[in-house]
C-alpha cells in the first residue's frame, strides 16, 4: 500500500511553524515526511532556512511520523558528520529516519569555498560519500584518501539498523545510475510534462527492481484560484526556473533575478494547481499508478494549515479507498 506524506519545506517556512504543522499533519492522517536541508532559501521573500538537524530532533520527539532527510554529502557536510547526524537521530528514534541524498546545488553546497564541479564529477563524489557513510554505519574505522578524506574515523553511537539511502534524481539517466547502488529512489512530479514512468523504469532497469520509490508531488491548493496562484508564485516562483542552470545559480537574489518575468501561468509547468480536492486526488492516483511507494504532498502555497486539514479530511481517505 502506498503511504502518503507531507513535505517539510525549510527553505520556505519558519521552523516553529513547521513543527506545529507536522503535528497537525500526523493528526490529519499523514504517515511520513520528507524534510529539506538548506543553508539558503530559493528566494529572499520567505526569509527562512532553518537547520534541519536541530529541528528534526524536536519533530521526531513530538510525533511518531517517519522522516526522510534530503541532504548532500561532500561539500557543506563532510560525509562523516552527516553519517553521525543520521546515526544519532536514528539511534534515538529507531527505524524512523532514512536519508535522501543527491549531488546538490551551488546555492547551498558551494558556500564553504570549495570548487563547484560539473554534474558528472558531483555524481562520482556522491557515490563515494555514500559508500563511506555505509562503512561508518557498519561500525568500521575508516581511513580514506579520495575526493573526500578520512583518518581513522569511527562512529561509536550507531542505530541497530542503518538508514536507507534514497538517491535523488529528476532525470532517467540519473535514476538509472542510482538503481545500481542506492537503496531507493527519490524523485519529483508536478508538471503535466513530467514523465514519472520513464524515471522509475530507468531506476528499475539500472538495478532498482524491488527497491522503494518516494515521489514529491508539487502542488498548490486553495479556495480561490487567482489568490492561490499569486500566493504560490510569490513563494515558489524562483523554482519555476528549469534546466541545468537550477544547480548553478549561487544566491537567492540571483534566483529572484532569473525568475523576474515568471507569471502565475508559469506555475503549471512544474506545479499542479487546482482548487478542486478531487482533481488533486486524481493527479495523485496517476502518480501512484506509476509505481510510487510513498507519495509526498508539497503544497508550495502558504496556506499550510488549511491544506493539511483539507487533504486529511478529503484527499487521503479518497486515495485509501474511502468516500
Amino acid at each position: 500500500m502506498t503511504r502518503y506524506g507531507y513535505h517539510v519545506s525549510h527553505e520556505q517556512f519558519d521552523p516553529k511553524d513547521l513543527l506545529a504543522w507536522v503535528q497537525r499533519a500526523e493528526a490529519a492522517g499523514f504517515e511520513v515526511c520528507t524534510a529539506s536541508d538548506h543553508l539558503h532559501p530559493w528566494n529572499e521573500r520567505p526569509g527562512h532556512a532553518g537547520f534541519l538537524w536541530t529541528w528534526l530532533g524536536a519533530a521526531m520527539q513530538v510525533t511518531t511520523l517517519d522522516f526522510r532527510s534530503v541532504s548532500c554529502p561532500g561539500y557543506r557536510y563532510h560525509p562523516a558528520i552527516l553519517a553521525q547526524a543520521m546515526a544519532t537521530t536514528r539511534y534515538m528514534f529507531p527505524g524512523r529516519l532514512d536519508c535522501c541524498l543527491g549531488s546538490g546545488e551551488r546555492l547551498n553546497e558551494a558556500t564553504m569555498g570549495m570548487p563547484w564541479p560539473v554534474k558528472a564529477e558531483r555524481n562520482v563524489k556522491l557515490e563515494e560519500c555514500c559508500g563511506l557513510m555505509r562503512r561508518l554505519w557498519a561500525g568500521e574505522t575508516v581511513t580514506h584518501h579520495g575526493r573526500v578524506m578520512m583518518e581513522e574515523v569511527k562512529l561509536y553511537t550507531r542505530p541497530e539498523t542503518p538508514p536507507l539511502i534514497f538517491g535523488a534524481a529528476v532525470s532517467p539517466a540519473t535514476a538509472r545510475w542510482l538503481g545500481s547502488w542506492a537503496d531507493g529512489l527519490l524523485t519529483l512530479c508536478g508538471g503535466p510534462e513530467d514523465d514519472l514512468t520513464r524515471v522509475i523504469e530507468a531506476f528499475r532497469e539500472g538495478g532498482g527492481e524491488g527497491k522503494p520509490v518516494v515521489c514529491q508531488m508539487k502542488l498548490a491548493w486553495g479556495r480561490e484560484e487567482r489568490a492561490l496562484r499569486e500566493d504560490a508564485l510569490h513563494t515558489w516562483g524562483t523554482n519555476l526556473v528549469v534546466g541545468q542552470v537550477v544547480w548553478e545559480i549561487p544566491t537567492p537574489k540571483q534566483f529572484e533575478e532569473a525568475a523576474a518575468y515568471m507569471t502565475t501561468r508559469d506555475l503549471d509547468r512544474t506545479v499542479r494547481v487546482s482548487t478542486s480536492l478531487e482533481q488533486h486526488a486524481e493527479w495523485a492516483r496517476e502518480y501512484v499508478a506509476c509505481g510510487v511507494d510513498e507519495l509526498i504532498f508539497h503544497n508550495v502555497a502558504t496556506n499550510q494549515e488549511a491544506f493539511i486539514d483539507a487533504f486529511g479530511e478529503h484527499v487521503l481517505p479518497s486515495l485509501r479507498g474511502g468516500s
